[in-house]
């Protein structure tokens, strides 16, 4: 229902979001998620016809010419930044598109509780559980999960949206994270396999092949459908850049839908941006005729 204050959508309760995610579903059309981290990518990615916007603290990153990635190192306060460009450049400007907020839910100086009550004050309508632990493995994972910064809390916060009524739309990188996520009550669960290859920055020796992708994507979708079989399931990342690559997974992996950041965002600008230049920098100087006399 439209917000009774401005007339627009935002902000949705999680059953509208669910709704609009079942409608586009039914209409035979897959389901698209984009990453904004400026005002001007949120305004034309719903003029685009996404279906969710997530604004995630890598997008300050990412759209300052630097790898997604950095998002995930302590180069600044993940939750500070998410809040910061929804309040001042993704939410002034996007319409209808529910707005998601990339959550950092393992910080140990927040009560999670009461950072999802601001979240929801500000206006968005659910919430993604970035920057994720689900994607950083090895020793230095253990660690995390023995100090105190594990994925359980990520799971735990999923929990308080949903009894905050924000809808959830969460990375996993296994299968056992998928139904951990599931059980807590998220909604859409998102297959995460890496970082995202091609550009000028993307991933290249560290990415799996797109077999490889569609294998781990399909255990985690599976996974995720033995425990509530009407779950939406998208991918995200690794090999998975172009649309083609898109619709292979949800043909190879029964998925429903895309999460695209680097693989919208990043790869629009970097495209679009250096084409144009190269077209303006191919005009010839002109010459004008001055009284007939000639031209100068």
């Amino acid at each position: 229902m439209p917000n009774p204050w401005t007339g627009k959508g935002n902000p949705y309760h999680r059953d509208e979001v669910i709704g609009r995610l079942r409608a586009t579903l039914a209409r035979g059309e897959s389901i698209l998620a984009a990453g904004a981290g400026t005002g001007i990518s949120a305004k034309f990615l719903e003029k685009g016809g996404v279906d969710l916007i997530i604004v995630y603290n890598s997008g300050r990153y990412r759209m300052a010419g630097h790898g997604s990635t950095a998002g995930l190192m302590a180069y600044g306060d993940a939750n500070a930044i998410a809040m910061e460009i929804g309040e001042f450049e993704v939410l002034p400007v996007v319409d209808e598109v529910p707005v998601i907020c990339g959550v950092h839910a393992t910080d140990p100086r927040r009560r999670m509780w009461h950072w999802l009550l601001k979240v929801k004050e500000m206006g968005f309508s659910g919430v993604n559980n970035f920057p994720t632990h689900c994607i950083i493995d090895g020793q230095f994972r253990q660690v995390l999960e023995e100090t105190g910064m594990s994925f359980d809390k990520e799971v735990e916060m999923v929990g308080l949206a949903r009894q905050m009524d924000l809808f959830s739309v969460v990375y996993v990188a296994k299968p056992e994270e998928a139904q951990a996520m599931v059980l807590a009550g998220a909604d859409v669960v998102i297959a995460h396999v890496g970082t995202t290859i091609g550009g000028s920055i993307g991933v290249t020796g560290a990415a799996v092949s797109m077999d490889d992708a569609a294998a781990r994507v399909l255990a985690i979708s599976e996974a995720a459908k033995a425990v509530k079989s009407d779950t939406i399931c998208l991918s995200h990342g690794g090999p998975i850049l172009t649309p083609s690559d898109a619709a292979y997974m949800n043909q190879h992996a029964g998925t429903h839908g895309f999460v695209g950041a680097s693989s919208l965002e990043r790869m629009a600008f970097e495209g679009s941006l250096l084409n144009l230049t190269r077209e303006f920098k191919s005009i010839l100087p002109g010459r004008r005729v001055v009284d007939g006399a000639g031209f100068q």
